[in-house]
């Protein structure tokens, strides 16, 4: 079978590895027919930064805990990509009694065990049987994080399944929630509780870096009812995005295409840019008891943090992974009563042959599609001509360029 693989810099192919089987009795194996590219997934793909990074922990400016995760050369290929997808199951070991084989199911991007202490505290990035010492068990972040593979695989085998795979809800288009893996759950996580905790109260919105989850974080916040949702980025075309769900777009008149945020203005804001000048920025705009989650890379190991000023104003500062799986019934249930159009984060769909060129993108949002009813994994449901990558306003004919 096929599994896509990042080779190096810029460089993606389609490996040819065994296919999974059944091991245990929890089991599942599923056929992805969806796959979202996650935001993070672009840092190697559009820089060579194995080796910088790699020389970066030795000398100490960057964390070390990035070699736990990635490996002691970080991001170094070849290693299977792809950590958010909606898949088919296709095969169950004989203790799943759901989901069933054909389900439309959601495959969280960190795998949990679902009985464990931090799972049961809703930690389930962080469990603690199938970690065992590791930072991580997960997919697409090669064999530091576990020997899972990548979900832009023609079938992976997914353990624990009973409690892993989560059933996409009756009505919902698949596409709708091709990053409930990872992205669109990271969103809801830094929106959703908060505005619990403070309803009706005003959400600032930092992108960049973590472009897609800070559409979706901004989305959501609109719709749960935020009085004012404001959304900075240098970028046009993403403020014009984040505009089209909700948000207003803040000026940015400066010549770096960013400005300070208004002081001691919202209740929630989510800081998407992996800047730690705009971490300190995001703290000191909040709020008194105002909430502020940090979802991007924050690689330096000297991040300074605003600790007085917090303490002055009460704050809390959320660091931390997304754990999917404990949100996702909350998020589905949401989309599927909301009717929430996560879809119009996506910017470029793209054939899911096509996913060793289209994954290597200059685009926000990709979304790789096939047939869910093609075992063979060929063909298309996806016309070319109307592919439109909204983002750099170019077609997919090159997504290599501009």
């Amino acid at each position: 079978m096929r599994q896509l693989r990042l080779v190096k810099s810029g460089r993606l192919d389609w490996s040819e590895v065994e296919a999974p089987q059944i091991q245990d009795a929890g089991d599942a194996i599923v056929r992805p027919f969806i796959a979202g590219r996650c935001d993070g997934d672009t840092l190697p793909i559009d820089r060579r930064v194995s080796r910088a990074m790699q020389a970066g922990i030795a000398i100490g400016a960057i964390d070390p805990v990035v070699a736990c995760i990635c490996g002691r050369v970080p991001f170094k290929g070849p290693f299977a990509i792809g950590h958010e997808c909606v898949a088919e199951v296709v095969e169950v070991g004989s203790a799943v009694e759901r989901p069933r084989v054909g389900e439309a199911v959601i495959v969280p991007w960190a795998i949990s065990c679902g009985s464990c202490p931090e799972c049961r505290c809703g930690l389930t990035s962080k469990c603690t049987t199938m970690r065992a010492g590791a930072e991580l068990a997960a997919f697409g972040f090669g064999t530091a994080s576990g020997p899972w593979g990548g979900l832009v695989s023609d079938l992976v085998r997914v353990p624990n399944a009973g409690h892993m795979l989560v059933p996409v809800p009756d009505g919902v288009d698949p596409l709708r929630v091709a990053s409930a893996s990872d992205n669109l759950a990271d969103a809801w996580r830094s929106v959703a509780p908060p505005l619990r905790e403070r309803p009706g109260g005003s959400v600032l919105v930092i992108g960049g870096a973590a472009k897609s989850i800070g559409f979706y974080a901004a989305g959501l916040a609109v719709a749960h009812g935020a009085a004012r949702v404001d959304y900075l980025d240098r970028s046009p075309q993403r403020r014009s995005i984040a505009e089209s769900l909700g948000a207003e777009a803040l000026p940015t008149p400066s010549s770096r295409g960013r400005r300070r945020p208004e002081r001691a203005t919202y209740d929630v804001v989510v800081e998407a840019s992996s800047r730690a000048s705009s971490l300190r920025d995001a703290i000191r705009s909040l709020r008194p008891g105002g909430i502020c989650t940090g979802v991007g890379y924050y690689l330096a190991s000297g991040t300074r943090v605003p600790l007085m000023r917090m303490y002055a104003t009460d704050a809390t500062l959320r660091i931390g992974v997304s754990h999917a799986r404990a949100v996702l019934p909350d998020l589905l249930k949401f989309v599927a009563s909301s009717g929430f159009p996560a879809e119009a984060v996506t910017t470029l769909t793209a054939d899911w042959d096509d996913a060793p060129r289209a994954y290597a993108a200059h685009t926000t949002k990709l979304v790789l599609q096939r047939d869910r009813a093609n075992a063979s994994g060929a063909g298309s449901t996806v016309d070319h001509d109307r592919v439109l990558d909204s983002d750099r306003g170019r077609g997919f004919a090159d997504p290599r360029h501009g």
